[in-house]
């Protein structure tokens, strides 16, 4: 396949668009960002007519592939109705009714426009909770792209110490940076605990399991673990599910794990591609935003079309259909990927969900972002390009997501690209 057009096309759009894109994570894949022109099914279609089984589904958000019908059909139906009415509509809380039935630790709501603003709130919660004001995240893990969150998420291994006291490393020029975030490694409950023994820690929050930067799981005991030190310290517990949530199940890693956390960040699949986010928790923490103590604000939180799309695709995820066929066809392809990968003599491991896992090159056992490096990165960005020019579009950094739109003559296809790419040698 050639992709010389989405090339012409990024290079005259840099003449109005900085750098050609809208987003700093749409650079940096091989042979550079491509320009679409519809996506239907699991199925995208690019400027130079290259039809494409889509493993990136824009991000995560589309669980139920691209354009569902019933989702396209609520949202067009809610055209006609109101677009965004600086006040509240009954479909809002309908969604925010189902999510209380579907997520554990969702007793309240709040909506947001994106994951990123709603760790915001979080924060703002859990200092307003406690009278604290440090925060602990994690090496490798991803909150959004705001100052105090972009904070060791891809740090240079050269400049950020310790294993076990690692530095607090900007992720960009410009970063404003700042005290109160405390970086440790994942996976390591005792380092936790010395760092709320000292009293200063208003949060912690982690994704439950580790799928930005890389795939790994929490050790067997760990979330039970920091969930007891999170009360016993009366720190609150924050898990950004934005990625988890509705892929791992309809309730989220929370509800596999039986972990629950205090606060739940959601987004992406929320809403399959409509820009949804919301903060959900535990009465006593929602209701500080609730009587207004704790500002959360945004003119288009809640805007009506998009909502009508979340409760569409909400009612659909809590019917479990979507789950029956990503667990079929998701679990099918994790297992003959790793066939395939065997017959070929590549060390690998494959880690997550039917819904989302995670593949690595020459690298097997990884609990935190510093061991899953040792991971070879190179090898298997060169394999994504390779997959590319058969047709099969999936992340550089090993994450593929399933949706209920995949169907077995995908998944064969896809593996049929994967033998081809393998023959030739990566």
């Amino acid at each position: 396949m050639k992709f010389e057009q989405s090339h012409r096309e990024v290079t005259e759009g840099s003449a109005y668009v900085a750098g050609g894109v809208n987003s700093g994570y749409r650079t940096g894949s091989k042979p550079h960002p491509l320009v679409f022109t519809s996506a239907h099914g699991c199925e995208l279609v690019d400027v130079d007519g290259n039809n494409l089984i889509d493993y990136v589904l824009g991000m995560g958000p589309m669980i139920l592939g691209h354009s569902p019908q019933e989702v396209i059909d609520a949202a067009k139906k809610q055209l006609d109705i109101s677009l965004l009415v600086a006040g509240q509509t009954l479909i809002e809380y309908e969604a925010a009714k189902l999510l209380t039935q579907m997520v554990p630790s969702a007793k309240k709501v709040r909506f947001a426009s994106s994951g990123s603003e709603a760790v915001q709130v979080a924060y703002r919660v859990a200092r307003a909770a406690t009278g604290r004001w440090k925060i602990i995240k994690f090496e490798g893990h991803y909150h959004g792209w705001f100052d105090n969150v972009l904070v060791s998420v891809a740090p240079d291994i050269s400049l950020a110490g310790e294993v076990l006291n690692p530095n607090a490393l900007p992720g960009t020029q410009g970063q404003e940076m700042s005290d109160n975030i405390v970086v440790l490694p994942w996976n390591n409950a005792e380092v936790i605990e010395e760092q709320l023994k000292t009293g200063h820690i208003a949060g912690i929050i982690m994704e439950p399991i580790m799928f930005n930067t890389s795939g790994v799981l929490p050790l067997p005991g760990y979330l039970e673990r920091v969930r007891e030190l999170a009360t016993k310290y009366g720190t609150v517990l924050i898990f950004d599910e934005v990625i988890t949530g509705f892929r791992v199940s309809e309730g989220g890693a929370q509800k596999v794990s039986g972990v629950t956390p205090d606060l739940t960040i959601l987004g992406k699949a929320l809403a399959n591609g409509f820009g949804v986010a919301a903060i959900v928790g535990n009465e006593d923490y929602m209701n500080l935003i609730a009587t207004g103590k704790v500002m959360h604000a945004g003119t288009y939180n809640t805007q009506s079309v998009s909502m009508a799309a979340t409760l569409a695709t909400l009612k659909i995820l809590n019917s479990q259909i979507p789950y029956d066929i990503i667990n079929k066809s998701g679990g099918y392809l994790m297992k003959e990927l790793s066939k395939e990968f065997s017959s070929s003599g590549i060390e690998h491991e494959i880690v997550g969900y039917p819904g989302v896992f995670n593949v690595r090159f020459d690298s097997k056992g990884p609990t935190e972002y510093r061991s899953a490096l040792k991971a070879n990165r190179e090898r298997y960005a060169n394999f994504a390009f390779a997959l590319l020019q058969k047709g099969i579009r999936i992340l550089p950094r090993g994450t593929w997501f399933l949706s209920s739109a995949h169907t077995v003559r995908d998944l064969d296809k896809t593996l049929s690209a994967v033998r081809d790419v393998l023959k030739s040698g990566i």
